[in-house]
């Protein structure tokens, strides 16, 4: 899969909790290692306070409209925990591949992600229906 080549935006406090979620768990070193999705999420991202986050970035906890261009369909995924994760209702682990690919990503971009049987996959982001902190709530 090629390297993330999006330029990302993360709040800073999605990048301290979701290198402390890697830290907590023992993944650290082999999930945020060179090369991994998450890892060089966390690496290359640009970090700005929650506040100054724009309405059109995804960050934890938003609810985005996807639009898979090989069928056309669009579908309704929150971007979560992996403790909130439900498989088959749209909640979606920032750690799985899909999730790390849509984190930080603005309306229009791109997602790339590979599945577990090795098939690239792409969806493009349609439209952000919650941001927390477009809604003003900056720690959620």
């Amino acid at each position: 899969m090629p390297a993330i080549t999006t330029e990302r935006t993360l709040t800073e406090l999605d990048h301290v909790r979701i290198t402390s979620l890697l830290r907590s768990t023992g993944g650290a070193p082999r999930r945020a290692k060179s090369g991994s999705p998450i890892g060089e999420l966390l690496d290359s991202s640009a970090i700005v306070p929650s506040r100054q986050v724009p309405t059109d970035v995804v960050t934890m906890r938003s609810q985005v409209m996807i639009d898979d261009p090989q069928t056309g369909m669009e579908r309704k995924i929150t971007l979560c925990y992996p403790a909130d994760s439900v498989p088959g209702t749209g909640m979606v682990s920032v750690l799985s591949p899909v999730g790390a690919s849509l984190l930080g990503l603005r309306v229009g971009d791109v997602a790339r992600w590979q599945t577990p049987d090795g098939l690239e996959k792409s969806a493009t982001l349609q439209a952000i229906v919650f941001q927390p902190e477009a809604s003003g709530n900056y720690t959620l």
